[in-house]
């Protein structure tokens, strides 16, 4: 994954993106959960291949996965 994701600070002002391109991870997760098939992202990004698709959903997953989530304790 991190072959293909980059976290730069000069480029998309430091959010995650597709190795050597400015299509940021949140901007493919975006479409995909509105509908778009991997192959219209790959219509509309021609730099875009289907294991960089894979690899923003593998960063997304792996981010919720070292996500804390702190719950209210009741008294």
């Amino acid at each position: 994954m991190t072959e293909r994701i980059e976290i730069n600070p000069l480029v998309m002002l430091g959010k995650p993106v597709i190795r050597g391109t400015r299509i940021p991870v949140e901007l493919l997760l975006r479409k995909l959960a509105e509908g778009a098939a991997i192959e219209d992202l790959l219509d509309a990004y021609p730099r875009l291949t289907p294991e960089d698709v894979r690899a923003a959903l593998a960063y997304a997953a792996d981010t919720i996965a070292h996500e804390a989530v702190l719950t209210p304790v009741s008294e």
